[in-house]
């Protein structure tokens, strides 16, 4: 009978420690373990979609100032060569003939070739005003985002749920 008692006391000792040992693997425990996953799993796409922003905000910021280098920057390198023929001519974002007394971002959304970001340009040229719609495509390029196209046209926003 001596043997059995420590052979009591280790079992007893194992099946106290094994819910511990388990929580610490994973087993068992709270789904609250399961939240950090789940944040750092949206947390990409929330950034993607601020950045995004960010990026079409300072470029209409630019257009407004007719900061051509300011508007540059926000664009990714195979972009930037066609910008310098054509920002500042007839056509141009940067175009001397006219202003741009208001530019607002009206939506942003996830796209086939990165973040689309649906914008509203008011143009100004002397007296009359023309608010026309741009779709910007933001992309991310190594660890920075950057501007990939823009395009005339812009979506709608998504519509919201009512009760």
């Amino acid at each position: 009978m001596g043997l059995t008692h420590p052979r009591v006391a280790s079992a007893v000792a194992l099946l106290a420690l094994l819910p511990l040992t388990l929580a610490g693997c994973g087993f068992g425990g709270n789904d609250d373990a399961q939240a950090p996953a789940t944040r750092t799993e949206r947390a990409p796409a929330e950034e993607a979609a601020a950045k995004s922003r960010e990026r079409v905000q300072a470029y209409l910021d630019a257009m407004a100032a007719k900061d051509t280098d300011a508007g540059r920057s926000q664009l990714c390198a195979p972009m930037q060569k066609p910008f310098d023929a054509a920002a500042t001519g007839p056509n141009g974002d940067f175009a001397d003939h006219f202003t741009v007394p208001q530019a607002t971002i009206t939506d942003v959304r996830s796209g086939p070739h990165g973040q689309e970001v649906s914008t509203a340009v008011t143009v100004a040229v002397g007296s009359r005003k023309a608010t026309r719609p741009l779709l910007f495509t933001v992309t991310r390029s190594g660890a920075d985002w950057c501007i990939s196209a823009e395009a005339p046209g812009g979506r709608t926003p998504e519509p919201g749920v009512t009760p």
